[in-house]
């Protein structure tokens, strides 16, 4: 982990570097090399999105790496495929760019894999006009195509030469495999190597503005277990028989409801069943419940996720879950277990730093500020697995709409901005000497 010195440095150093008035020759070559490369750029996205790699689909995850391997050595780096069979996923493909030594080192962050698996529908990648509608067109081949892009920008002007710069896309974003200290152990270590972590994710852009992702809530999700006594229904409220496991659960999430809400803080339930059996499946995704309405049930179940911006938040509302679940009901009983899968990225002020580095980029290029967005308009990311060790800025890929359902578009005018932007950041701090 990094020193505290060492993260509070960082923000020093990129306040202090003075932005330019106009653009150096250098990053006007980075400007052309972006517009120019448009169409090549959107047809290597075509072809990506035209290959499924849902993330149970090993294989086809493994097709889309072996499309980007070509990309990423043809500017240099060196690529391993780090195998996660132990996770039950494909795997992560790692590329290294050795640079001047003592100078910043970048990890930039994206994903292979897609939402929609095999057996999905939602297969065919569509040009429509300035959009391309196809699965995972934005999240994240999008992202991938205009990482790609930004670093050929930065090879025409020279800048890459010198950049320190680590890749990690991982093959199983949308959903994590199992256990975490595996399927993010390198994810964590190049974390640790960097300085700056850069989130090639969507975009987000409100009412015509693009905002800067400075932070990302966390995800997790928990199970309630209500228990009870079963009888006729005729005895519901008694004291010899009390309330049910039904009315337990209902007692639980309605308190949740009244007494959870604060800041920044999300929390569903998104599944729930009751009766005289109610059996969760083995993959948590289908409760099998069996029961009839005069028999007061004696087991009730809910699966949900919550979302926060920090570990003291995540740990806070836990505690005061735990402390509703264990109120009962007269003759009931409930519990409730968590399960983490993805932890938050907290405001730091090396992140707004970071955001800071690309305003200026965008007051060169002649762009617009970019607000810090609410961390309540995007979700949790993998960006968040580096957060305690690196300064980070989400955000990197293109906007789109859509994400996650057969509506997903890509905005293909929103790839150039997005190139030029991560091409002129990366190249102002590659030849920076941060604090070790």
């Amino acid at each position: 982990m990094l020193s505290p010195a060492r993260l509070l440095a960082l923000p020093l150093l990129l306040v202090c570097t003075p932005a330019l008035a106009a653009l150096a020759s250098p990053e006007k070559t980075m400007v052309a090399a972006a517009d120019k490369g448009h169409e090549q750029d959107i047809a290597l996205l075509e072809r990506l999105v035209a290959q499924n790699s849902g993330t149970r689909n090993i294989e086809g995850v493994k097709a889309v790496r072996d499309m980007v391997v070509p990309e990423l050595e043809a500017l240099g780096f060196q690529t391993r495929w780090v195998p996660m069979d132990a996770a039950n996923r494909a795997g992560h493909l790692i590329a290294t760019h050795k640079g001047a030594k003592g100078t910043t080192r970048m990890l930039l962050i994206g994903h292979l894999d897609t939402v929609f698996e095999s057996s999905s529908p939602f297969q065919t990648a569509t040009r429509e006009g300035d959009q391309l509608h196809g699965p995972g067109a934005a999240d994240d081949k999008g992202g991938v195509v205009v990482m790609l892009a930004a670093l050929r920008a930065m090879k025409a002007a020279g800048s890459l030469k010198g950049a320190n710069i680590e890749v990690v896309l991982t093959g199983d974003e949308e959903s994590v495999g199992s256990p975490l200290d595996i399927a993010r152990a390198d994810l964590i270590a190049a974390g640790k190597r960097s300085d700056v972590a850069l989130d090639f994710e969507g975009l987000v852009v409100i009412d015509g503005q693009d905002f800067g992702s400075v932070a990302r809530r966390s995800s997790g999700s928990y199970t309630i277990t209500a228990t009870g006594k079963s009888a006729h229904s005729s005895g519901i409220f008694s004291d010899n028989v009390g309330y049910g496991a039904a009315y337990e659960l209902a007692r639980i999430i309605v308190a949740f409801r009244q007494e959870l809400p604060e800041p920044n803080l999300t929390f569903n339930i998104g599944l729930i069943g009751s009766g005289a059996t109610a059996i969760l499946s083995e993959d948590e995704a289908e409760i099998h419940a069996i029961g009839k309405t005069n028999i007061i049930p004696p087991v009730a179940v809910a699966r949900g996720d919550f979302r926060a911006l920090t570990l003291d938040q995540i740990a806070r509302v836990k505690s005061r879950m735990e402390a509703i679940v264990a109120r009962h009901l007269p003759q009931t009983d409930a519990t409730i277990v968590f399960k983490e899968s993805y932890p938050p990225m907290p405001p730091t002020p090396g992140n707004t730093a970071l955001l800071s580095a690309l305003n200026a980029v965008n007051a060169d290029l002649g762009l617009a500020t970019m607000p810090a967005l609410d961390p309540l308009k995007r979700g949790a990311g993998d960006i968040s697995f580096v957060a305690p060790n690196v300064a980070g800025l989400a955000g990197m890929g293109p906007s789109s709409r859509g994400d996650h359902t057969p509506e997903e578009r890509v905005d293909l005018s929103s790839f150039p901005r997005q190139i030029k932007r991560a091409a002129l950041l990366m190249s102002r701090l590659a030849p920076q000497k941060p604090a070790r």
